[in-house]
């Protein structure tokens, strides 16, 4: 009588390790939704209430496609970055993200800086609480 082949299993237990990671779409989805809306508003605050000129669609352009492209990246090495240098590296685009759009707004550069400062400390904090409690 003929046996039936064993069919692989579909669990950790039995399965070749993966060479390759899926990402889902989330992972290209946000960081192109927050460089449209950080390049958006990078060129309306330059704007400021005048008429639109190349200088400011190129601010936007750029500044939008810069911020993907590093929220892109930090999203796909995040998970192998201890926990305090993946806080740091949040509190660090979001440091440097907010200094560049209030510097936008024609404030002096220590202004600018301490802004960035702030809010990259407490977002820093705030990643590596969520890190800490949540990790394994």
């Amino acid at each position: 009588m003929a046996s039936h082949a064993a069919m692989p299993s579909r669990g950790s237990h039995g399965s070749p390790a993966r060479t390759t990671t899926h990402h889902g779409p989330l992972g290209w989805a946000l960081p192109v939704a927050l460089g449209v809306i950080f390049g958006f508003y990078a060129a309306f605050i330059e704007r400021d209430g005048g008429a639109v000129t190349g200088g400011q669609v190129v601010l936007g352009v750029v500044s939008g496609v810069v911020f993907a492209a590093l929220c892109f990246v930090l999203g796909r090495y995040r998970d192998a970055l201890p926990r305090e240098l993946r806080a740091a590296a949040f509190g660090a685009l979001t440091a440097c993200a907010i200094g560049f759009l209030t510097s936008l707004t024609g404030t002096s550069v220590l202004r600018s800086a301490v802004m960035g400062a702030v809010v990259g400390a407490g977002v820093f904090c705030v990643a590596f609480y969520v890190f800490y409690t949540r990790e394994d």
